[in-house]
């Protein structure tokens, strides 16, 4: 692991006049780990790393690199690198001019800027397009001589701001690839902005999810998805169901779940349950089960087809409970041929005690 490239923010926040963007942000970016910041347009993902790059002011709080205090220090003497989201090339000079220009203002010679650009265009396969202008590449081609560009000041920290959104969907998976194994090539701390779930969890060590200019949840992919710690982390990475249920502590070990629809089972100790309460939790789609296979199963209620969606791999059936929520459940294509449940279908819906994960107190009961 790199020993540079620490990133710490410390009670920060941003206003615009009146409009709180970000709120007392805590978080710390281990030097040579791949971070995404992860949320929905708004949140205030973008305005974080535009002010980690210098290109936003701080309201409140510190930002320190490597345990130096960079708040206040102008963008180029920050080391890090920003790569904006439409790359920003200069359309007049070639690809080799483009990612040495920033030698080219520092005083670097022709001849030794050019060299450290071939070497970085090489890195990310564009040696061949040395002389060709912006204009006659591809977007993804476009980002490569946009991410050579960031290298070349040799920086602590690689900023990007949605890099992959105006690419096309298989592009965008080739270059999700290439940033990452530049990434461990390099040994170097990237932090990238992205709404997307899948681009997080396919890039990143660390994903941090956000939501309304506050941190929700920092976790690793895994632990993002199979724990959710909010309804709003929950509903917004996508392949989970959100209840609530009245838990009660047993004179042993675990309690009695009390849920409207479903009739009542007793689980184990759950963790982070202190006393009786309702709380809310989630089930995973791809743990819910139809029919026989819902049979014997800890907790359990009638729910009626409504929609299926067929996606490959699995087939997503959306059922209605008493409720009248909309319950997915993730059904293996091959399971779901076999019995094809069709909408208006009466059918059970069961899952294991195991398989919920139940919010800590006071992160919320319901859908938000």
């Amino acid at each position: 692991m790199s020993s540079i490239g620490k990133v710490e923010l410390s009670a920060l926040a941003k206003y615009y006049g009146p409009v709180e963007a970000l709120r007392d942000i805590e978080l710390t970016i281990e030097a040579g780990e791949y971070c995404c910041l992860l949320g929905p347009s708004g949140c205030g993902k973008s305005t974080a790393v535009r002010m980690i790059s210098g290109h936003e002011e701080v309201t409140q709080g510190d930002i320190l690199l490597d345990g130096r205090n960079i708040t206040n220090a102008p963008p180029a003497k920050r080391k890090t690198a920003l790569m904006f989201q439409n790359y920003a090339l200069f359309p007049h000079l070639s690809c080799v001019d483009n990612v040495a220009f920033s030698l080219k203002i520092a005083g670097e010679s022709k001849k030794a800027r050019r060299s450290q650009a071939m070497e970085l265009l090489e890195l990310v396969h564009m040696a061949e397009y040395a002389a060709a202008l912006p204009d006659q590449l591809s977007g993804g081609q476009q980002q490569r001589v946009a991410l050579a560009r960031a290298l070349i000041t040799k920086p602590s920290v690689i900023l990007l701001d949605e890099p992959l959104s105006a690419l096309d969907p298989f592009l965008r998976v080739q270059m999700r690839k290439e940033l990452r194994n530049i990434q461990k090539e390099l040994d170097m701390t990237f932090i990238h902005v992205t709404h997307s779930q899948e681009e997080a969890f396919a890039l990143a060590d660390k994903v941090v999810v956000m939501s309304k200019g506050t941190i929700q949840q920092i976790a690793t992919p895994r632990q993002v998805f199979e724990t959710p710690n909010t309804p709003f982390v929950a509903g917004f990475i996508g392949g989970h169901n959100i209840f609530s249920a009245h838990f009660e502590p047993l004179s042993g070990n675990g309690y009695t779940v009390t849920m409207d629809g479903a009739a009542a089972c007793t689980c184990g100790s759950q963790q982070h349950l202190e006393q009786a309460g309702t709380y809310g939790f989630s089930v995973r789609a791809d743990h819910i089960r139809l029919e026989e296979e819902a049979s014997g199963l800890d907790m359990s209620m009638p729910a009626t087809v409504v929609l299926t969606e067929y996606q490959g791999s699995h087939v997503i059936v959306h059922c209605e409970i008493d409720s009248g929520d909309i319950v997915q459940v993730n059904i293996a294509d091959d399971r779901y041929f076999a019995t094809r449940p069709e909408p208006g279908q009466k059918v059970s819906l069961g899952w294991a005690c195991r398989d919920m994960n139940v919010f800590p107190p006071n992160r919320g009961t319901a859908k938000n």
